[in-house]
């Protein structure tokens, strides 16, 4: 009799062993397996989808979700502690550390690559070079050309917008001449089909596009930009190519950061160190974003 009231406790105790065993590995959160969620200003969204498929090619119990968004939206989740991991195109103010300074905890900051904001028109604009002047001018209210009197951005509360206000020093957008869509690929067909308008948006929607909008790339170009006289690239119209970005002479290049508030060790670390590592910066660099660090390359003489 002792041993049948046993039996059910010994059967239990076996299930719950085997159903240890049998987790999935993914749930092991290291700092190469596990789940991640990280959010990713939406104009760097297709470099980042190629690491992650990369990163989970190499790390086979890695999950890495990206949730894409603009600039205010990816702050305010992070602040809020939704997600603790995010890439931007720039640092936390003083006033948003002062977040994690009442969590007594510093967020791991490194910066992968350098990005470029891209000015695109209609293939058959006769247009093809712009300078900063025309361009905060544009910010400020003020076009200065007939054929070019619309700056379309992907999104009000974008990191480009953001950008190009501080460029600008102004706090708002005006009225009129300035347009704000939804997203990036929103931006290219704008421009495909608006011959007068200007896009703005991330380089990599432009190197790299999904297939689904190979044919709207196809029908714009890229604008050559000049810089405020006495400053880098001043001298002339740069295209923003990796070479003008190395050198500095492309205006509109920003920094690109891995941000990660992981309380603790975890997969966080390990994305954000393959991303700094070399495989990473290798697709950065096929990209059309400038690497932080060059990878080496190996010449095998016969």
């Amino acid at each position: 009799m002792k041993k049948l009231l046993l039996l059910p406790i010994i059967f239990g105790s076996l299930v719950f062993l085997w159903s240890c065993n049998s987790r999935s590995p993914k749930e092991s959160k290291t700092i190469v397996s596990g789940q991640l969620e990280v959010l990713v200003d939406e104009s760097l969204l297709p470099i980042m989808e190629e690491q992650v498929a990369v990163f989970e090619h190499l790390y086979k119990q890695a999950d890495v979700f990206l949730l894409d968004g603009p600039e205010n939206q990816i702050i305010t989740k992070l602040l809020n502690n939704s997600s603790e991991v995010a890439v931007l195109t720039r640092l936390l103010t003083d006033e948003e550390k002062k977040f994690f300074e009442a969590r007594q905890f510093q967020p791991r900051v490194n910066k992968f690559a350098t990005d470029a904001v891209a000015l695109i028109v209609n293939k058959n604009n006769p247009d093809s070079t712009l300078t900063v002047d025309d361009l905060i001018g544009m910010m400020q209210g003020k076009p200065s050309s007939d054929r070019l009197n619309r700056l379309v951005f992907d999104n009000p509360n974008s990191s480009t917008v953001r950008f190009l206000k501080e460029l600008a020093g102004v706090d708002s957008l005006p009225s009129t001449g300035i347009y704000a869509l939804k997203s990036n690929s929103e931006v290219l067909k704008h421009v495909y089909e608006t011959p007068q308008s200007i896009g703005v948006l991330g380089i990599n929607w432009i190197v790299r596009p999904d297939s689904s909008l190979q044919k709207y790339v196809e029908g714009v170009k890229v604008l050559a930009v000049k810089n405020q006289e006495g400053k880098p690239g001043g001298d002339g119209y740069y295209k923003p190519s990796q070479s003008n970005l190395a050198e500095g002479y492309y205006p509109l290049s920003r920094s690109v950061y891995i941000l990660n508030a992981e309380p603790r060790r975890g997969l966080g670390m390990g994305f954000a160190a393959f991303l700094s590592g070399i495989s990473g910066q290798r697709i950065i660099l096929k990209s059309g974003l400038m690497p932080d660090s060059l990878p080496p390359r190996e010449i095998i003489i016969r």
